[in-house]
């Protein structure tokens, strides 16, 4: 491996522009981006995190060194990115690769959009094609190029994915990611019926679609996963942990709700995202109710009620 590989930062910002925006649901808008440097964008797929730099509110773009290489290869956008005036910052925001096709330049992310959307939503909802943006994701010549993903289920073939909205496209990517092979329950908790994406699995995955309608957040998800449970008593207790396990009171107001711990060996793998509450409950409910290994348990508190989308 060359040198140039081996200290290329992983992530890297990229000039982006729009090509095209879909409304896939009455919450869910699709963005496909190109850009003339996308054919380096990182692969890896599953939930790959990357950071939105939003334009400012006329149009400007913050340099963040996306069209400079030595900035690029020193790994200095963010640093260029929290010096900016708070007046001539672009918004940061996090969210994750619905589809990258480097061949063809182009770049799918899908957006949760409604009626009290934050900055990133809200930007969403006005899309349209040639407005341009910074795009920070991973760059495919870094020998780190697969950092930014949380879905580590090492030996697992028996899975089970959770989580909102804001989840749904790393699920779906996750699961068009994975062969027949796996054996996958996946439950998504969405706005309405009308919701529910249409996805390219194996016919053996059985995935769930949980319209939340007027009931609190969270209710319908917490619902299927404890009903789930109780049907999945012999592979929870394969997953067991050798002792019982005691739990830090995380106080998701204040404190980062987010783990996914390195690939393992096991039968069993879960992974939970989405509003901060809910996912703490659905860990608790595993790790203490049923007894599951931590180590086979990945949760990511992607935001928290009041507070609309994943930040900085």
């Amino acid at each position: 491996m060359s040198e140039d590989v081996r200290t290329r930062p992983a992530y890297r910002p990229y000039a982006a522009t729009v090509a095209e925006v879909q409304r896939l649901s009455p919450h869910f808008t699709r963005v496909v981006f190109t850009g003339e440097e996308f054919d380096l964008f990182g692969t890896a797929g599953l939930d790959q995190r990357i950071k939105l730099i939003l334009p400012l509110p006329d149009g400007t773009l913050s340099d963040i060194g996306q069209h400079d290489a030595d900035v690029i290869d020193a790994g200095e956008w963010y640093s260029l990115w929290r010096a900016m005036p708070l007046a001539t910052r672009g918004p940061l925001r996090t969210y994750t690769v619905r589809r990258i096709d480097p061949v063809a330049r182009r770049l799918t992310v899908d957006f949760v959009v409604h009626h009290d959307a934050g900055p990133a939503g809200s930007w969403a909802e006005q899309a349209a094609p040639g407005q341009g943006i910074v795009i920070v994701g991973p760059d495919q010549r870094s020998e780190n190029r697969r950092q930014g993903l949380d879905w580590h289920p090492g030996t697992a073939r028996r899975v089970v994915l959770a989580g909102d909205e804001t989840a749904a496209p790393a699920i779906c990517a996750i699961l068009e990611a994975l062969d027949a092979s796996y054996e996958v329950d996946a439950f998504i908790e969405v706005p309405t019926v009308a919701d529910h994406l249409d996805l390219a699995v194996p016919d053996t995955f059985r995935v769930s679609w949980l319209p939340r309608a007027d009931r609190p957040h969270g209710a319908a998800l917490t619902e299927a996963l404890t009903a789930w449970s109780a049907t999945a008593g012999d592979v929870l207790a394969r997953a067991a942990a050798p002792r019982r396990q005691e739990l830090a009171d995380i106080d998701v107001d204040h404190d980062l709700l987010w783990d996914s711990p390195e690939d393992s060996e096991g039968e069993f793998y879960a992974w939970i995202a989405g509003e901060a509450a809910t996912v703490k409950g659905l860990r608790r409910h595993l790790v203490q109710g049923c007894g599951v290994d931590r180590k086979r348990v990945a949760f990511m508190g992607y935001w928290r009620l009041g507070r609309s989308e994943r930040q900085e």
